[in-house]
C-alpha cells in the first residue's frame, strides 16, 4: 500500500477531482434547463424519481454493480478516479442543482433562457470532462462498460458500444418518465470536439505545468 500511494501522482488526482466538480455542476445545469442530460445521469435521474429514491444513492448502487463488471472484466480501467467519479459526481450534481433551485430560487421557463443554460452547461461540463479524463487516474464505471464491450468485441467499433449503451439507458430515462431532448442528443454526440478543445487549450497545458514540462 505504502508504494501505491508513493506512486500517486497528487497534482494529477487533484485536477481529476476538479473536474468530476465542474462536470457535476454543468450536469446540475442541464438538469436545470429541462432539455434532457446524459443518458446515464437521465436514466438514474428518472427511475430515483419513480421509485422514490435519492439520486445519489440510485446512482450509487448502479455504480457498483458496473464497477463490479469493471474489476472483473476491466481492471486496466481502474484507477482513483473511478471510485471518485463512481460514489461522488451524483451527489455534486444534487448539490449544485439544489443550489441553483434553493439558494438562488433559479426557475427555467423560457425556451430561449432554457437553451443559454444549455450551453453554459455544455462549457462546464466538457471542462470538468476535460479534466477528469486527461490526468488518466481512472475511468469511470459507465464509461469503462464501453472499453470493455470493445475489448470482447474489437471488430465492433467503440462508437457502435458507446451508442448502444446510451440508446438503452436514454430508452430506460424515457420508459421511466425521465426528459429525453435536445440536451441527450448533445451530450451523447456533441461534446467530443469541446472536450478536445479543452484539452489542447487549457487541460493539458495544466498539467504540462504541475508537472514542471
Amino acid at each position: 500500500m505504502g508504494d501505491f500511494l508513493k506512486n500517486i501522482n497528487w497534482k494529477h488526482v487533484l485536477i481529476m477531482c476538479i473536474g468530476n466538480v465542474f462536470a457535476g455542476m454543468g450536469i446540475g445545469i442541464f438538469k436545470l434547463s429541462g432539455l434532457g442530460t446524459d443518458p446515464f445521469s437521465g436514466m438514474n435521474m428518472a427511475v430515483a424519481d419513480m421509485i422514490g429514491m435519492a439520486y445519489g444513492n440510485f446512482q450509487l448502487i448502479v455504480n457498483i454493480v458496473l464497477l463490479i463488471i469493471e474489476i472483473a472484466f476491466g481492471r486496466r480501467f481502474l484507477g482513483i478516479g473511478t471510485v471518485v467519479n463512481a460514489v461522488c459526481l451524483a451527489y455534486i450534481t444534487t448539490f449544485f442543482y439544489n443550489i441553483y433551485t434553493g439558494v438562488f430560487g433559479l426557475e427555467l421557463v423560457a425556451l430561449p433562457v432554457r437553451l443559454v443554460a444549455l450551453c453554459v452547461g455544455v462549457v462546464i461540463i466538457c471542462l470538468g470532462l476535460s479534466m477528469y479524463q486527461m490526468p488518466d487516474e481512472g475511468v469511470a464505471p459507465y464509461d469503462s462498460l464501453s472499453l470493455i464491450m470493445t475489448d470482447k468485441w474489437p471488430k465492433i467499433p467503440y462508437f457502435w458500444h458507446r451508442m448502444s449503451n446510451d440508446v438503452v439507458c436514454a430508452l430506460i430515462c424515457y420508459l421511466a418518465g425521465g426528459v429525453i431532448g435536445i440536451g441527450t442528443l448533445v451530450t451523447a454526440f456533441g461534446l467530443g470536439p469541446v472536450i478536445h478543445f479543452f484539452n489542447r487549450v487549457f487541460t493539458g497545458k495544466l498539467l504540462a505545468w504541475v508537472d514542471g514540462e
